[in-house]
């Protein structure tokens, strides 16, 4: 297949995320391309066997954001020490306008202090070598596996001189991955346009290699047992990791609000804000999210997404442990 020549992403097997309400592209004024088509069908190689990793059969899967400062080694020290008791996998973001170390060498920080990395690895910002380097650093340092994503175009502004390579997009860099051995994640948005686009997709992710899906958040639990359905009538088994909203006042609930399709409920902010303890109550409605997510079927574990707090990344962690604490309680 040939790069589709009006995506700026340079995608071959899209769309990616970001497409706007109105169907608009995340980085142009045009419709985006991908909207106008059937889904792009994997016509690359079919990966190599590997074995099934020990992770995937855990239940429930918890995998907090790991939230710290970049270029902060002390840091990711201090927050993995505090969520790799209560946590089976630590998933590490990548962010357009917050550049961090080298994801190898991240991971190996957290390696290192006793937790499990998921290493996010973007196409956005490193050419194929150079995402061929990080996959096989990755491997070769014992990482729990890899997120395949396209990634964010950077904003108007953010770091202006910088190139954005798109040399490939996540369901290729899914596929490479998965021939390096590596536990193979991939995202994908059910709540963002196209919707009725997103289970086609997400199966030929699958095709291409990848082991598991990690989702950015849904409406609502029915919104996501809909989604599933979906992916499984049309031969998807790719195990599901939900995002939990993990807020405790303003400014968190409000950083959550930029995740394309997720709708938090004005009551439920309300309620958690206005309580007496605004930290215990937003401890309780994300464990009541997980929980409700984590009954759907096919649903395995929980991502525990978001800021958490705006009181630093010390509380932040404490907080999104004590989530995880609870979940995985019987």
């Amino acid at each position: 297949m040939e790069v589709e020549p009006g995506c700026p992403k340079r995608m071959v097997y899209g769309p990616c995320g970001g497409v706007r309400p109105d169907l608009r592209c995340e980085v142009a004024e045009h419709r985006c391309p991908f909207t106008e088509r059937p889904v792009v069908a994997w016509d690359g190689a079919q990966p190599s066997p590997t074995p099934v990793s020990e992770l995937l059969t855990r239940r429930p899967l918890v995998l907090p954001d790991l939230t710290v400062p970049p270029y902060d080694p002390v840091a990711v020290r201090r927050v993995t020490a505090v969520l790799a008791p209560v946590s089976d996998v630590l998933l590490l973001g990548e962010h357009s306008n917050r550049p961090d170390l080298p994801p190898a060498l991240l991971a190996s920080l957290v390696l290192d202090a006793g937790g499990q990395p998921l290493v996010t690895l973007s196409c956005r910002d490193r050419n194929r070598v150079g995402l061929e380097q990080e996959l096989h650093g990755l491997a070769a340092i014992g990482a729990a596996g890899v997120l395949c994503v396209t990634g964010d175009a950077r904003g108007p502004g953010v770091r202006p001189g910088a190139t954005q390579v798109f040399d490939l997009d996540g369901t290729r860099l899914a596929h490479l991955a998965a021939e390096t051995g590596l536990l193979t994640a991939v995202p994908e948005a059910p709540a963002a346009p196209p919707e009725a686009l997103r289970a086609a997709r997400l199966r030929e992710k699958q095709r291409a290699g990848a082991d598991l899906c990690v989702l950015n958040h849904v409406r609502s639990p029915a919104q996501l047992a809909v989604f599933v359905a979906d992916t499984q009538a049309l031969g998807c088994t790719l195990p599901f990791v939900a995002g939990v909203a993990v807020y405790t006042d303003r400014r968190s609930a409000e950083v959550l609000l930029r995740f394309p399709g997720l709708d938090l409920d004005p009551a439920a902010v309300a309620a958690v804000l206005g309580a007496p303890d605004p930290v215990e109550a937003g401890i309780a409605a994300a464990v009541a999210e997980a929980r409700a997510l984590l009954a759907v079927p096919g649903v395995v574990g929980v991502n525990l997404s978001g800021l958490a707090s705006d009181r630093g990344f010390g509380e932040a962690a404490r907080v999104k442990a004590e989530v995880a604490r609870r979940v995985r309680q019987p």
